[in-house]
C-alpha cells in the first residue's frame, strides 16, 4: 500500500466508506485526516478509524498528496474557493465526489488547473461492493490514476470512461441503478405476498435471488442473456412470466428511464459548470 497521504473535506457516509475500505486494506490511520465541521462525526472518525479529524477544511491541506472532496454539490463552489489558494504551491491530486460538478467549473472555482479525477460511486460503495465511474483531467498523469484507483477500489468496482460526459450514463446506469433493483425487488415482494406468502418470507426469497443472480453473472463467462436463456425452460414458468414482461416492453422502459437519468445529470452538471 502507497505511504501517500490523504486528506478528506466532509466526513459523512462516502467519505467514511472510503476511510473504512482504505484501513481495511491496510492503510495506515496516520496518513488520513479529514475535515468536518460537525463535532460528533469527528468524534465518530476519530474512534472508529484512528484519524485525525479537524474543523477546517484548510487545516487538513499542508501534508495532502490526495485530496478527496465529498461534500454537497452546491457546496463546491465556496469550499473550492475557500481551499484554492492553498493548493497552488503543492498541487495535489484532487478527488471529487460530488455528483454533477464538472471539472472545468472545480478549476475555474480553485483558480488553477488543477489534476482532478471525478468519480461517481452509488450508495453500495457504503458496503464496499460499490459500482464506481472515474473520469481523470488532462493534468492527471499515469500515477494520478494508480493512486485514484487504489483509494476508490477500496469501495467497489471501477471503470474509467473517457470522456468526461460518460460520468452522466455512468449516473444512469450505477449511480441511479441501486434504486431500480430496489424498486424490482419491492414489486417482487409485494408479488408473493399477493401470492399468499408472509411477508418475511417474501422479502427474504426477493433479497437472497437477486444476491444469488448478481453472483452469478459477476462469477459466470457467459453474458445475462445466457443465463436467462439458462433459466428459462420452454413452456415453463418463467417463460410465461417473461412474455408478460416482453407485452410490457419491459427493455424499452428501462431504455428510456436510462435516458432520462442521463439528461437530467447533464442538466444538473450544466447548471453547476455555470454557478460563480
Amino acid at each position: 500500500m502507497t505511504t501517500a497521504r490523504i486528506s478528506f473535506i466532509g466526513g459523512g457516509n462516502m467519505a467514511t466508506s472510503l476511510i473504512a475500505g482504505l484501513i481495511a486494506d491496510g492503510y495506515a490511520a496516520h496518513d488520513i485526516q479529514v475535515a468536518d465541521p460537525s463535532p460528533e462525526r469527528r468524534q465518530a472518525l476519530q474512534a472508529g478509524f484512528g484519524v485525525r479529524a479537524l474543523a477546517g477544511n484548510t487545516e487538513v491541506l499542508d501534508e495532502a498528496d490526495t485530496l478527496v472532496i465529498c461534500v454537497k454539490p452546491q457546496m463546491a463552489p465556496l469550499v473550492c474557493a475557500e481551499i484554492g489558494p492553498a493548493l497552488l504551491a503543492r498541487q495535489p491530486l484532487i478527488l471529487s465526489v460530488m455528483a454533477g460538478v464538472p471539472e472545468r467549473a472545480m478549476q475555474r472555482w480553485l483558480g488553477a488547473p488543477l489534476p482532478i479525477v471525478r468519480a461517481m460511486p452509488n450508495t453500495p460503495a457504503m458496503v464496499q461492493t460499490g459500482a464506481i465511474g472515474l473520469h481523470a483531467s488532462p493534468e492527471v498523469d499515469a500515477e494520478g490514476r494508480n493512486r485514484a484507483e487504489t483509494i476508490l477500489r477500496a469501495a467497489g468496482l471501477i471503470r474509467w470512461v473517457e470522456d468526461e460526459a460518460g460520468i452522466d450514463a455512468v449516473t444512469a446506469i450505477s449511480g441511479s441503478g441501486p434504486a431500480y433493483f430496489f424498486l424490482l425487488m419491492e414489486a417482487m415482494e409485494e408479488a408473493g405476498i399477493d401470492l399468499g406468502l408472509d411477508q418475511e418470507t417474501a422479502r427474504l426469497l426477493t433479497i437472497q435471488t437477486a444476491l444469488g443472480a448478481a453472483k452469478m453473472a459477476m462469477e459466470s463467462e457467459a453474458p445475462p442473456a445466457r443465463l436467462r436463456e439458462q433459466v428459462t425452460s420452454p413452456g415453463g414458468t418463467t417463460e410465461r412470466a417473461l412474455a408478460v414482461f416482453d407485452e410490457a416492453d419491459l427493455r424499452g422502459l428501462v431504455g428510456r428511464a436510462a435516458k432520462a437519468a442521463r439528461d437530467r445529470a447533464a442538466e444538473l452538471s450544466q447548471t453547476l459548470s455555470e454557478a460563480p
